[in-house]
């Protein structure tokens, strides 16, 4: 800095500036499909490209977790997303009468 008084005036009053803030990283969600006795395969499929944008062969795979093990992990999103495909999932199992499960847990 200079020893100009002037200059030191131009700054007098301002706000103190932070010079490093921290940012927390957000807490990410997995999305999981649930099976159950009722929701076809290829709803499941359908619902893993239509909404999780999956390629045809990893939704298949997804599909036959959820068969096979109880459950599939359909991927993993910030809360707010997490939530908006829950949603998304149960909104289009109800149009077509599936009893579809759909939740998300903090990973």
């Amino acid at each position: 800095m200079t020893d100009d008084p002037d200059n030191e005036k131009l700054f007098e009053g301002a706000p103190e500036i932070a010079s490093e803030e921290q940012l927390d990283e957000p807490k990410m969600y997995r999305v999981v499909l649930h099976n159950d006795h009722y929701t076809t395969m290829d709803f499941v499929v359908e619902i893993l490209i239509k909404i999780f944008h999956k390629p045809s062969a990893e939704a298949t795979k997804i599909m036959l977790d959820v068969h096979n093990r109880g459950k599939g992990l359909c991927g993993v999103y910030t809360h707010d997303i997490a939530a908006t495909k829950v949603s998304q999932v149960h909104q289009m199992a109800r149009a077509r009468e599936f009893p579809l499960k759909c939740s998300y847990e903090e990973a």
